[in-house]
């Protein structure tokens, strides 16, 4: 289904609305490949198309929804039927409403490549088996490879409403990934490598291969320190990971219910003045950009942190109303859920140094390479933080002695305010995010 056929599929059931009624409907079409390659030798290879609808009812301040995995016009008819039916069985909620045109002007980027269409199949297993050869050949302290893979998407959605919001957006990506295992007779380490583009020809089978090795390399011979407090230095990724969860905090929903940190704090220092943190799907390098949100909006760049001042947050058109304001652009869904306000592009603007200075200028302490346990962990309601940890502590000025096994504590208001310096080695990752190194003053570090 081309761009004309799915906007104009959502146009005419949006058009449907009955008096008093507001209508909803986003559709989405994907085409995806995935390989994975094992001894040699493909072990599993899919190629699907997928599609789905997903259609919001709201009538009398009621909201229904209901989705299905098709775009067959008997099904679609169905969906509806079911979301108004739904409607009516809900409680009513004075913020309902679906997203109207606020008048901010989508920032025109390409996502989309035509290079995609033409890299044939063949090469596509080629590559996962190259990734994992060139794995398993790196270093003879490599023993095996769990999994080595490549996958690809190229999708297009499109969402109208009867209030007389429509769009359209197309976008493709593609990733090699590898987990590899390493052991020095006494133990093994894991560690994982990642390459990602729009193309299949921006991918990088040597960048991923050296990454999984020495991910998983670097940490032989692991041991437990004594307990302690310690600087942590974040690698772009822990960085990211760190950052994230921070931002989650920051979104609309928990907001709105006074389940975040930091609601109502507005204004206020609640980080240093290092650090500043926005999201922005306008930036083209990100893999999470887009031009629109869930809802029809078009995205835009929201400055979260500020130079350490909380600046705002990340709101949908239904958090925006129970604030007193309107969306941000903020709305992330999947083809069959409903929108609700979330991070999109994340990044950090990036400051001075980069991770070889901040491992030079810290003795002591510790290159965070793995973070675990943070569901159960980390409460975001309270901003409490205590997960385990893996790294690399800094002696005579090089990330050198591997550790494991390790409790790093303190809150997420804390971390931010701990910051004491943010690179400027920016890097975009596979999560959309974008991040250079950063590092964190003391934390309460449990160990032996």
């Amino acid at each position: 289904m081309s761009r004309p056929e799915l906007l104009d599929l959502c146009r005419r059931v949006a058009g449907s609305a009955l008096d008093g009624e507001q209508l909803e409907v986003f559709a989405a079409r994907s085409l995806g490949t995935r390989v994975r390659a094992h001894g040699g030798a493909v072990e599993e290879f899919t190629s699907a198309e997928s599609f789905g609808i997903g259609i919001r009812v709201v009538r009398s301040q009621r909201v229904g929804f209901a989705s299905a995995g098709s775009l067959d016009e008997a099904v679609v008819a169905e969906v509806l039927a079911d979301a108004r039916d739904n409607a009516a069985f809900a409680e009513p909620d004075e913020w309902a409403g679906v997203a109207q045109p606020d008048g901010v002007e989508a920032v025109d980027i390409d996502l989309w490549r035509d290079s995609f269409a033409d890299f044939p199949t063949e090469r596509k297993i080629a590559l996962a088996l190259e990734l994992e050869q060139a794995v398993l050949a790196a270093d003879p302290r490599i023993t095996g490879i769990r999994t080595s893979a490549y996958g690809d998407a190229a999708g297009e959605a499109a969402v109208a409403t009867s209030t007389g919001v429509a769009q359209w957006s197309r976008a493709t990506s593609c990733s090699l990934s590898v987990l590899a295992m390493a052991t020095d007779g006494e133990g093994t380490q894991t560690g994982s490598g990642l390459s990602v583009g729009r193309a299949p020809v921006e991918l990088d089978v040597s960048e991923a291969a050296a990454d999984a090795v020495e991910r998983a390399t670097s940490l032989l011979g692991a041991s437990k320190i004594s307990s302690r407090r310690i600087p942590l230095i974040l690698e772009p990724r822990m960085a990211s990971t760190i950052l994230g969860i921070i931002a989650g905090t920051l979104t609309g929903s928990p907001v709105v219910k006074g389940r975040s940190p930091f609601a109502g704090r507005e204004g206020e220092v609640i980080a240093s003045p290092l650090l500043t943190l926005v999201d922005d799907p306008t930036d083209h390098r990100s893999l999470g950009a887009d031009s629109h949100d869930g809802e029809g909006l078009a995205t835009r760049r929201n400055v979260l942190i500020d130079g350490g001042v909380l600046r705002g947050f990340l709101l949908d058109t239904y958090t925006g109303r129970r604030l007193g304001r309107g969306s941000t652009g903020s709305a992330v869904r999947g083809s069959r859920s409903a929108p609700h306000p979330g991070v999109q592009a994340l990044s950090a603007e990036p400051g001075e140094g980069d991770l070889a200075s901040f491992v030079a200028a810290h003795e002591g302490a510790l290159v965070v390479r793995s973070l675990t346990g943070l569901h159960s962990g980390v409460n975001a309601v309270s901003g409490d933080f205590s997960v385990g940890a893996e790294g690399l502590l800094v002696v005579g000025g090089e990330a050198a002695r591997p550790v494991r096994e390790v409790t790093v504590a303190s809150t997420l208001q804390r971390l931010l305010l701990d910051i004491t310096a943010v690179g400027s080695d920016l890097e975009w990752l596979p999560s959309g995010s974008g991040m250079p190194s950063v590092v964190i003053g003391e934390v309460a570090l449990s160990g032996s």
